[in-house]
This record gives C-alpha cells, structure tokens and sequence, in this order.
C-alpha cells in the first residue's frame, strides 16, 4: 500500500484526446484531486523541461528557467480559457485569443549568422533556450487553434467528476477523464440515490 501522500499526489493517465493534442495535455498540466490536492506538472523550470523533453518539444538539457517556465504555465492558462468558453457556448475570451496568436507569430523563423574568430561564420540562435520555448509555445497554439476550429473541437468537454479541472475528448457517453474520475462520479450518484431514498 502507497503513502496516503504519494496516493494524493500521483500524476493521472493522460485524459482522452491529449496524446493526439499536446495543447490539450498541456491545459492538463495542472489538476485538481480529491481533498483539495493540486499537480501542477509545470511548477518549477525542471519540471516544466521534463515535460517539454517528454512531448518532443525540447531537448534534454535545454536548461530551462523561470521565465521561461512561467511563459509555459502563462500559455496553459490562456488555452484552458479557450477550452473553457469552448464549452461552455461562449465568446472566446479576447485575451485569450490575443496570447495564443501572439505565441503563433514569434516563432523564430532561422537561426542568425555569427562570426567567431576561432569558428568563422556560423548559424546559432541569439538565445538557444529562447528559441527553444518559443517553437515549442509556437507548436503548442498552433496545436490548440487546430483542436478548436477542427472537427474534434465538437467532442471537447470538461470531465463531470468534481472536483476534477481536466479536459478531454468524449468519446461515446463518457465524460470523465480517467477511470479515477469516472468510478468517483458513480460513487456520487450512487450516494445521492441512496440519501434521497432514505429522505422519503
């Protein structure tokens, strides 16, 4: 048996639709448990790198800092506003819009020229680490703005199990993000069955 602390704190499998859309995981990449408990997959410049390293999106080592890290968990935010309004039937928050169309456009295109005396001429980014996040911020909206104006953009919803925060694509009837989180709701309608039969 694992530590209640460990129990409280593991990482859920990734919720449906967020290995084919990395924005989606991203949104993901903090998450509300049971008992208050929060993950936020991105809270420190380490940890914001391991998840980079594992989507693809950086290589090991890169070498992440705050400010970097704080642009990743900046642009979670902005997509999780996306999602929510998507949802919910609502106007896409101009802010929102705004943020996501701005890490589209600052993608570095090339790396520039430089001159060393040792080396000659040579191509590297002014700021490797910076151009590092802003491909992967750049990949990640685009990845984004093709889940909401595609197809799949119809099987968006917000998992029903309290206090749950993640997003997923429905698949069917489900709407849980997890097994986790599906038995958690039965467990509740259960017990909401069984108090109103025992009111009457």
């Amino acid at each position: 048996m694992r530590p209640m602390d460990e129990i409280a704190t593991a990482e859920p499998p990734p919720a449906p639709g967020a290995e084919q859309y990395p924005a989606l995981d991203l949104a993901n990449s903090a998450v509300t448990l049971p008992g208050g408990h929060r993950i936020d997959l991105l809270a420190t410049p380490g940890a914001a790198e391991q998840w980079l390293v594992d989507r693809g999106l950086a290589p090991s080592g890169t070498g992440l800092i705050e400010t970097c890290a704080g642009r990743l968990r900046s642009l979670r935010e902005q997509i999780r506003a996306l999602l929510a309004a998507r949802t919910a039937g609502l106007p896409a928050p101009a802010a929102a819009l705004t943020a996501v169309n701005d890490a589209l456009t600052r993608a570095p295109a090339a790396s520039l020229l430089h001159w060393d005396p040792d080396r000659g001429l040579y191509r590297e980014a002014a700021h490797p680490v910076t151009q590092i996040v802003e491909h992967a911020l750049a990949v990640l909206a685009a990845n984004a703005a093709d889940l909401l104006t595609g197809p799949d953009a119809e099987r968006l919803t917000a998992c029903r199990s309290a206090p749950c925060s993640r997003y997923l694509l429905r698949h069917g009837r489900r709407h849980w993000c997890s097994t986790r989180c599906g038995d958690r709701a039965r467990a509740a309608r259960a017990y909401a069955r069984r108090t109103r039969t025992d009111a009457d």
